[in-house]
């Protein structure tokens, strides 16, 4: 193969460019790296399976570039008892941290919809954490068909 001068200059800055910012083709999330965030975004509280919170998800998404995802949490959104914060984990996409939506009492409702690139099937993970210190965590597998972000 004879490669130009140019060429050789353009994947060398792109394989240095890799090496500095962690670039990896092959890189996915795990579900030990989605424990972790988990662990950090609950202070590490074992969160509880279901409890208030529900995590909707298409069982398969025929398109991975677009998949819809609502989550809602049962509080009574009051200055004493509210949702804080929820976040979106997607097990096998390069990053496991997908969206972070925070309320507050005058937010009426913990509720949230969005759409998010799927890499392949993959778990979808969603953690929701109130101002009384409970945690609470959903898991869906959605299957993803085509597309997706690793295709």
């Amino acid at each position: 193969m004879n490669l130009t001068r140019r060429q050789m200059l353009c994947a060398s800055v792109g394989a240095a460019a890799a090496g500095v910012f962690g670039f990896s083709l092959s890189a996915s999330a795990t579900p030990e790296a989605t424990a972790e965030s988990i662990k950090n975004f609950s202070g590490g509280k074992e969160p509880a399976m279901g409890g208030d919170l529900t995590l909707t998800t298409p069982e398969i998404a025929e398109n991975g570039n677009t998949v819809p995802i609502e989550v809602s949490v049962a509080s009574p959104m009051t200055d004493d008892d509210y949702v804080e914060s929820v976040v979106i984990y997607a097990e096998g996409n390069p990053n496991p941290d997908v969206a972070v939506f925070h309320f507050t009492p005058m937010s009426g409702a913990a509720e949230a919809k969005t759409r998010m690139r799927l890499a392949k099937t993959q778990n979808v993970v969603a953690v929701a954490k109130t101002s009384k210190g409970q945690v609470f965590m959903d898991k869906k597998e959605v299957k993803v068909t085509i597309g997706g972000c690793g295709g």
